[in-house]
């Protein structure tokens, strides 16, 4: 099974692309014809892109195709969010598509978002004539050589005869080993040659080999720490959502009776109800995620990085912990973290090895007492929980709204975000029990991913509910996609979280620059009488912008109608609806351990440390 098809989320798996076999009769097509059919074979059921010179003649034959839905996006950064959300809320690749020049080069940021959060992504891109490369013609850039260094791989196609070849191994490679981004940029006069289709194609990657299975001496010694440790903690990352390796940790968390924290990009791989859930670690994370990992004895980390914003100061992260790092992908073992037992493997093989090498042990006798480990624990969950204050002028509290948005949303909700303090608030107050159902910008920080991203994953799940949570700083970068969700019956449901300000930017201003507002305000300043302006950002009006674009749009100023309008907008279902609610500008995320400190100077609140006794580091 590739990690595409195991992926958490895929009603309709995607077939691998095939090295041998019987082959279909040959056709005499176009390069273009090519192209489209080979999308067909592959199993790609959804392209978002805009047409432009150098990609047109694939489009041609792309009108007549039964098997590929067009979406037309507004902006090529649009299309690639989007194909990024359906990959993510389906476990499928997600493929975009663009012209030459500035329409590639428009899809830089989605690619580099894919890239740093492992997401399956095909992006097509056409290029001038294979003659006219490398002489500055009319809307060349050399896309392959500006996305090397944010692609999985990338290929740049000058012959007809090998399109299919190409695009087999696009998706093979995308979708297998480490998920990324992989690009293919095709010359024009490639999509307009003739040339012999024929499926299969034989693919060739020399070299291609990613390991799946994980070394049986490595889990061995993984499983003997964990039942020799006093203060273990698995440390999932986004890795155990792609692997569908959710079931199976379920398993290994119970079995072992370990603390389990999940990062960002991990949330719903593990229940967040779930009375072995210790939160989400993390520079915003909660403190007791954050402590355990400060105080653990043994880190098990799966399908994580030990990136910077987990980590806090390097070299003061963890300091008593024995590491056990498994990762599918071996250039993350030891990049950050000297590993003591370091695993190459596919997360779905090492957790179900893992358990039965942790009964092993136990049949053995050798278990693990966590007892004096959860009394801590539990004396941290009960002193430091997440929580927020009403604001006193009787605003709307941003924690408020995005929670109650959680728990009046339908089963099976999908919910995107933006990036920025409404990010943070959507993923503390809204509950995950489950994977595939929160998807957000985690390494690249990519203002403006919420609303493609829910075009997206509504284009892939069209039976499931889905919310982006967007601040109004976001929302100004993407919103025009809301015409493509209205004019291609997409119904998402967007919040927007107007604070009338660049709200994460701002907290930092507030706390490290003295409030001095430097070029973080959205909304107008004092009249001339020194009159306010009203709460939020009113230019533009983000209702009157939404009906423009064919949406429903409602705004929400009072906690009275809060319930009420959100119960609103989840019944109506026949257009996307955007809700804007104006929310209190002072409020900020907490916990936060401030950028380059240690994880030890963790704040549970402006101006209170946690105490954590005296006894924790024995």
């Amino acid at each position: 099974m590739t990690m595409t098809e195991q992926a958490t989320g895929a009603h309709h798996p995607q077939p691998r692309p095939r090295s041998g076999g019987q082959q279909s009769a040959p056709e005499q097509v176009t390069g273009a014809k090519s192209l489209i059919r080979s999308l067909e074979e592959v199993g790609a059921d959804t392209v978002f892109g805009i047409p432009g010179g150098a990609i047109l003649p694939a489009y041609d034959p792309l009108m007549d195709s039964r098997r590929v839905r067009h979406v037309l996006v507004r902006h090529e950064q649009g299309a690639g969010h989007a194909a990024t959300g359906y990959a993510q809320a389906t476990g499928r690749v997600g493929v975009c598509m663009a012209t030459s020049g500035p329409g590639a080069t428009n899809l830089v940021t989605p690619i580099a978002d894919a890239h740093m959060d492992s997401v399956p992504l095909v992006a097509i891109t056409g290029q001038v004539a294979s003659k006219a490369i490398g002489t500055d013609a009319f809307q060349e850039a050399d896309i392959v050589g500006i996305t090397m260094p944010i692609t999985k791989h990338n290929f740049l196609v000058t012959r007809a005869e090998d399109i299919p070849k190409t695009i087999a191994e696009a998706f093979h490679i995308a979708s297998t080993g480490r998920p990324g981004p992989v690009l293919v940029d095709i010359a024009k006069d490639a999509l307009q040659a003739q040339t012999t289709f024929q499926w299969p194609p034989v693919m060739d990657l020399p070299g291609y080999r990613p390991v799946t299975k994980p070394h049986a001496k490595q889990i061995r010694e993984a499983a003997k720490l964990i039942t020799q440790a006093k203060r273990p903690i698995l440390y999932v990352g986004g890795g155990v959502i792609k692997a569908q390796a959710t079931a199976e940790l379920k398993v290994l968390a119970e079995l072992t009776g370990a603390p389990v924290t999940t990062t960002l990009m991990a949330l719903g791989a593990f229940p967040d109800s779930h009375e072995l859930h210790v939160g989400m670690p993390g520079m915003h994370g909660a403190v007791t995620a954050v402590t355990a990992l400060q105080k653990a004895d043994l880190i098990v980390a799966l399908g994580a990085r030990f990136d910077d914003r987990v980590t806090g100061k390097l070299d003061s992260f963890a300091p008593y912990a024995k590491i056990v790092h498994a990762d599918i992908d071996p250039a993350e073992i030891g990049k950050n973290r000297a590993a003591d037992v370091p695993i190459v493997g596919d997360a779905r093989e090492v957790i179900a090895d893992l358990v039965q090498a942790v009964q092993r042990e136990h049949s053995e006798g050798h278990r693990g007492d966590y007892s004096a480990w959860w009394t801590d624990l539990n004396r941290w969950r009960e002193t430091y929980p997440l929580g927020y204050e009403q604001p006193e002028n009787g605003s709307l509290s941003p924690q408020q709204v995005i929670e109650r948005i959680g728990q009046l949303a339908p089963e099976g909700t999908i919910f995107a975000a933006g990036v920025g303090q409404h990010q943070m608030w959507a993923a503390h107050y809204i509950q995950y029990e489950n994977p595939a159902t929160w998807l957000n910008s985690g390494g690249a920080g990519t203002m403006g991913y919420a609303v493609p991203a829910a075009m997206g994953a509504k284009a892939g799940q069209p039976d499931r509910t889905v919310w982006a949570v967007d601040g109004d700083g976001c929302f100004q970068m993407t919103n025009q996609e809301l015409t493509t969700c209205a004019l291609n019956n997409i119904p998402i449901k967007v919040a927007i979280i107007n604070n009338g300000a660049l709200g994460m930017v701002r907290q930092w201003q507030t706390l490290f620059y003295n409030q001095r507002y430097s070029n973080t305000v959205l909304h107008s300043g004092p009249d001339a009488d020194g009159k306010q302006p009203s709460a939020g950002t009113r230019v533009p009006d983000f209702v009157k912008l939404s009906e423009a674009m064919g949406c429903y749009a409602i705004r929400c100023e009072s906690p009275d109608d809060l319930d009420k309008v959100i119960e609103e907008a989840n019944s109506i279902n026949d257009r996307p609806v955007v809700v804007d609610f104006i929310v209190h500008e002072d409020a900020m995320v907490w916990p936060m351990v401030a950028a380059g400190t240690s994880n030890d100077e963790i704040m549970a609140a402006r101006d209170v440390r946690p105490d954590f006794g005296d006894n924790e580091d024995d």
